[in-house]
């Protein structure tokens, strides 16, 4: 897993990638401008922050969340390697925003809005996700947020338990998606099953026009 984010303007010219999801007992250590943030207990890597950035990807530009090109990959690591730090980071190209199918979805045994659903995310991968929307129903297009994710205010999915029931990812709507003039009501956006296709990476330019 691989999340970058950049925002030159509210927090400076520094690339911040995470790795993996905070623990308690955190420690860095700064290297020729590379900062290894990493688990105090297990000196596990969680992520990297790359002061002046601007110097070795004088073509980054972004305003939270960018997606790196192999070639940046390629420079991150090479700045990691002179740093005199021993990982590697990985291009992740995987769509964490996918169009999803709603194959089920249960009450949940301990809540009274919660619900327990499993997504179809691709041919070969279905999501359990905890849904509190109370729109959600067996049979719907949805909008899945996959673990990994960084959803527009800068908070990132990861795997959690609501109510002693595991959930991988975040069965989304249109407000927390970002989408411009998106409805107040509470309630996940339910695709159109004639233009989206289960597994296709989510379409933000698109959808940006659904309530215009």
């Amino acid at each position: 897993m691989l999340i970058s984010s950049y925002n030159l303007k509210n927090v400076g010219d520094t690339l911040m990638v995470v790795l993996r999801e905070d623990v308690e007992q955190q420690s860095s250590e700064l290297k020729n401008n590379v900062v290894r943030i990493f688990d105090g207990k297990s000196n596990m890597t969680l992520g990297f922050n790359f002061l002046k950035i601007s110097e070795a990807l004088p073509n980054l530009i972004g305003n939270g969340q960018v997606f790196l090109t192999e070639n940046q990959v390629e420079k991150l690591n090479e700045l990691i390697a002179s740093a005199g730090f021993d990982d590697k980071l990985v291009l992740d190209e995987d769509p964490k925003f996918v169009v999803g199918y709603v194959a089920e979805s249960t009450e949940h045994p301990d809540s009274d809005h919660l619900h327990v659903t499993k997504i179809q995310v691709n041919n070969n991968e279905m999501l359990d996700i905890v849904c509190g929307a109370p729109n959600i129903e067996q049979g719907q297009l949805v909008v899945v947020a996959k673990v990994g994710a960084m959803m527009p205010t800068g908070a990132i999915i990861w795997p959690g338990k609501l109510r002693g029931i595991e959930s991988y990812g975040m069965v989304s709507s249109a407000q927390e998606l970002g989408i411009p003039n998106a409805p107040t009501a509470h309630g996940i956006l339910v695709l159109d099953d004639k233009t989206n296709h289960v597994g296709d990476a989510f379409d933000f330019e698109k959808a940006s026009k659904l309530f215009a």
